[in-house]
């Protein structure tokens, strides 16, 4: 008798219509052959899936290029899908289940014609560990199946260990014809499921990725008492062994990778790396916050990343293990046959094309990569990996970090008072944006927690979830913002960032050991100047007093633009938020 996955399956496979449905059993063997697939039979746009590259210098690597009108995370195509619109909140689009379905059954009817139907069993989490969730996604790509089978833990196991259960998350995806007309990913949070049509674009297709491990992991973690977040998990070594570990949440392209896998400049400090993404936060038995991170694998932004910036990043791709490395979008040089981005330290070759497959030169006036070009590659490649990688429990937080992109007002690091505190600092986060997704570059948003376009549910009640776990802990982390984007007058970075970073770090790790003490100010606690560890860097101390310099006056527009978003919650805003709203406005006047 079929099990309940089973009859799923073959529900999806009569509306879709593919040719051919492939389990999946997550095997080396079983990978080689979709990628031979993505070689010889499967198309973009006229041309292969994939590309090998350069065996000797990138080991195990291909080359995909996207269909050009499918490089970024489609947020204004985005729908939750709740019963009710004020659940999805205004930090949401929003369509009503039944409407959703009625349109998506019709662009899908038939999508997958002339294709092979993939069938993804895949666990978000250790398999040992009680918080990890089995998953199973279908999709009609080559590109996605191989992708998945990087960033997560794919196995036949899986599917023996759903059994005859109906308690997994449902996936379904399928390119389609990539008209952005028929471009819609669709999520039913109570159910379980997500919805993704005409889109090859990881965000959009690796279903298991913002989908599950954020926008419907965040409604069960509401429901059930944990929190799903966009954070990076770090440990922080000092120079007596001791390690501190440390989650961070930034948008996409402030450098989350980066500060994952740093390389300190402060002699003795390690980073070990647990996450660069998402992290799945508990409440031990403790009373202790501890983190996991549910994905094996890094989807990178790759224009920036180099031996300068992330030398660890490019071992990590030049690593040679049973995972493939995928890169996507970026520029690709004929006569080595290796990919190329604006940032790798490395000049162009003569014979080059660029992401959407045009000859190139440095005088063609064009970038080369996409801004969001990306790399797919297996955390185990990193040199830099935390042996607590697979510890099921997770690890400790210590301190949980907002941060952003930032050219002036928000200092260098600022500690909050209190976990509420630090709450209405992540709530009231804004950055400037990148090419991450679709929207113009370089405009402020707000984006609390950096989680705005991911959070599955209403945000006034997302922060009052925050509040809640706060409670509930004996020992909460102290929360901190950062910025390291603070520019001067020529619009030149202050900072210095990257491994230099681990200076700020330090300092919020002395604070969380009761190591130093802090200045108050009104927007929260800030480092002595002498506190930050300057050996061997050439900044000025008028420049550091600048990038850590509070002028409340200066706020009054910052906190009537918070006011103005805090707003747009009505009674969903948690009161605690606007009383330390108001202890801030009151200074600012």
């Amino acid at each position: 008798m079929a099990t309940p996955l089973e009859k799923w399956v073959e529900k999806q496979a009569e509306l879709t219509r593919p040719d051919r449905i492939h389990w999946c059993d997550g095997s080396e063997e079983e990978a080689r052959l979709i990628i031979q697939k993505g070689m010889e039979e499967e198309k973009i746009n006229g041309n292969p899936v994939f590309y090998p590259l350069n065996n000797e210098k990138w080991p195990n690597a291909y080359f995909h290029r996207s269909h050009p009108t499918d490089v970024a995370r489609t947020e204004h195509l985005t729908y939750v899908c709740h019963p009710e619109k004020e659940t999805a909140g205004p930090n949401n689009n929003w369509m009503h289940p039944e409407e959703a379905k009625k349109l998506l059954t019709r662009i899908s009817d038939g999508c997958m014609r002339g294709r092979t139907m993939y069938v993804l069993p895949y666990m978000m989490g250790h398999p040992d560990s009680r918080f990890a969730k089995a998953c199973v996604q279908l999709t009609d790509i080559s590109y996605v199946a191989a992708s998945m089978r990087i960033m997560t833990r794919m196995s036949k196991k899986v599917i023996e260990k759903i059994g005859n259960s109906e308690d997994f998350v449902k996936g379904l995806h399928s390119v389609g014809d990539f008209d952005p007309e028929k471009r819609f990913i669709m999520h039913f949070p109570d159910e379980n499921f997500v919805w993704s049509v005409g889109s090859g674009y990881g965000g959009n297709a690796l279903l298991g990725k913002k989908c599950f491990s954020l926008r419907i992991a965040s409604w069960l973690g509401y429901k059930e008492g944990w929190l799903a977040e966009h954070m990076v998990i770090m440990g922080v070594e000092d120079p007596d062994g001791e390690i501190t570990y440390i989650a961070v949440a930034m948008p996409s392209a402030c450098g989350k990778t980066n500060l994952a896998m740093m390389e300190p400049a402060l002699a003795g400090y390690k980073v070990w790396t647990l996450g660069d993404d998402i992290a799945w936060f508990h409440i031990g038995d403790d009373g202790r916050l501890y983190a996991i991170n549910p994905e094996i694998g890094f989807f990178g932004v790759a224009p920036g990343t180099s031996m300068r910036s992330n030398p660890n990043m490019m071992k990590t791709l030049r690593c040679n293990n049973f995972y493939p490395t995928l890169f996507t979008n970026t520029a690709l040089n004929l006569d080595s046959m290796e990919p190329w981005w604006e940032g790798i330290d490395e000049q162009p070759g003569k014979n080059m094309l660029d992401w959407q497959g045009n000859k190139w030169n440095l005088k063609s006036g064009t970038k080369a990569a996409h801004p969001n070009s990306r790399f797919t590659v297996s955390i185990y490649n990193a040199p830099t990996l935390s042996k607590e990688f697979d510890n099921p429990q997770g690890v400790p937080v210590s301190a949980i970090i907002f941060g952003g992109r930032r050219t002036q007002l928000i200092p260098l690091v600022t500690e909050a008072f209190d976990w509420n505190h630090g709450v209405f600092i992540g709530a009231r986060s804004g950055s400037e944006t990148t090419a991450a997704a679709i929207h113009q570059v370089g405009v402020l948003r707000r984006d609390p927690m950096a989680m705005l376009p991911f959070c599955g549910y209403n945000m006034g009640d997302y922060f009052n979830h925050w509040i809640s776990m706060g409670s509930k802990m004996k020992n909460p982390p102290k929360i901190f913002s950062v910025n390291w984007f603070r520019t001067d007058e020529n619009g030149k970075f202050i900072w210095p960032g990257f491994g230099e970073n681990i200076r700020v770090l330090k300092w919020i790790i002395d604070r969380v050991k009761n190591r130093v003490s802090g200045r108050e100010t009104s927007v929260g606690i800030l480092p002595h100047l002498k506190d930050i560890d300057l050996t061997g860097i050439d900044i000025s101390d008028e420049d550091l007093r600048k990038i850590l310099d509070v002028n409340i006056k200066e706020w009054k527009e910052e906190l009537e633009d918070v006011k103005k978003f805090f707003n747009s919650f009505g009674k969903r805003l948690p009161a605690e938020l606007w009383r330390e709203y108001d202890k801030v406005y009151r200074q600012a006047l």
